[in-house]
């Protein structure tokens, strides 16, 4: 399963999409109203995806309730600062 921070957090990460799109539905299965898809760098497009294919197949009342975008900084293993994208869309029901 996903990896979670609260319990309506979901990170996106390398696994394939449709174990986001399980780790989503599950979260509001079991009463959820609100459902926080988080990704970053190359994970963006997924959790794109991970949330169009929870809207348009699996939950057709959740609404995409915000998008937040932002830049994170971290270091790589030479201690050089990269910049990263980060990308949070909130789901709701």
């Amino acid at each position: 399963m996903a990896e979670r921070a609260g319990d309506n957090v979901v990170f996106v990460g390398k696994k394939p999409s449709m174990s986001y799109v399980l780790a989503v539905v599950t979260q509001f299965s079991e009463g959820q109203n609100e459902v926080h898809l988080k990704a970053r760098g190359n994970a963006i497009s997924t959790a794109v995806n991970v949330a169009e294919i929870v809207r348009n197949k699996f939950v057709q009342d959740a609404k995409v309730a915000a998008i937040r975008i932002g830049t994170e900084q971290i270091e790589n293993e030479n201690k050089e600062k990269l910049n990263v994208s980060t990308i949070e869309v909130v789901l709701k029901k």
